[in-house]
């Protein structure tokens, strides 16, 4: 039987190789979550760096939410991820969730990061 790390591992390997296949050439928005906080970053694969980057491990964040570890605090990352991308001109991205389903911090990143101003 496979265990919990092998099979986040094949869920992000074939999320990984579909948005590959289907990106287009846009960079890429990585989820990381912890227990405690909630990382995001634009990725642009065929430069092979980092855009634009935002935690709620931040000071500015860290002051303004209670915890880094609810819905609102990935809510307030993604609107801060969206201003940081759109700052260098990133206004179209391919959403890597990683091992993570669309659900609960993941998609309030996601769908705050889209009132920021990124399409995916």
């Amino acid at each position: 039987m496979a265990s919990k790390l092998d099979l986040q591992e094949r869920r992000k390997r074939r999320l990984r190789y579909q948005i590959r296949m289907k990106s287009g050439g846009r960079p890429r928005l990585s989820v990381f979550r912890s227990g405690k906080h909630i990382y995001a970053q634009v990725i642009d694969d065929a430069a092979g760096r980092t855009v634009a980057a935002a935690s709620s491990l931040e000071k500015t964040m860290r002051e303004a939410l209670k915890t880094g570890a609810d819905t609102s605090a990935a809510s307030a990352v993604g609107k801060l991820i969206a201003e940081r991308a759109m700052a260098v001109g990133v206004t179209a991205v391919v959403f890597d969730r990683g091992p993570y389903l669309y659900h609960g911090r993941v998609k309030a990143l996601a769908d705050g990061a889209r009132e920021g101003g990124l399409s995916f």
